[in-house]
């Protein structure tokens, strides 16, 4: 089992709202790893998440069939783009006249 690992001073990330309410000693707890590592809530409460959604096989196999299927499905999806003669040839071939 991998162990969850806070740095200190490292919450410098791009946020995205999420509302939600928490059990108050839940709350306490995370205050207080707050102040033992020098982080703001939002930076504790991402890397909890974070560590809680890797440690859950059944999601990360879940996780990896979507990407997959997005994978696939993105691939087939594409239109051949069509061949074009890049400009400059065209300029140094003597025999093709614009």
């Amino acid at each position: 089992m991998s162990k969850l690992r806070i740095e200190h001073g490292a919450s410098k990330i791009t946020w995205v709202q999420l509302k939600t309410n928490i059990e108050e000693s839940i709350a306490t707890e995370i205050d207080l790893l707050c102040e033992w590592s020098e982080n703001d809530r939002r930076y504790i409460i991402n890397e909890l998440l974070r560590f809680g959604l890797t440690q859950d096989e059944d999601f990360q196999k879940y996780k990896a069939e979507q990407q997959a299927k997005a994978s696939t499905k993105n691939a087939s999806s594409k239109p051949a783009s069509p061949q074009v003669k890049p400009s400059s040839d065209i300029a140094t071939n003597p025999a093709v006249r614009p």
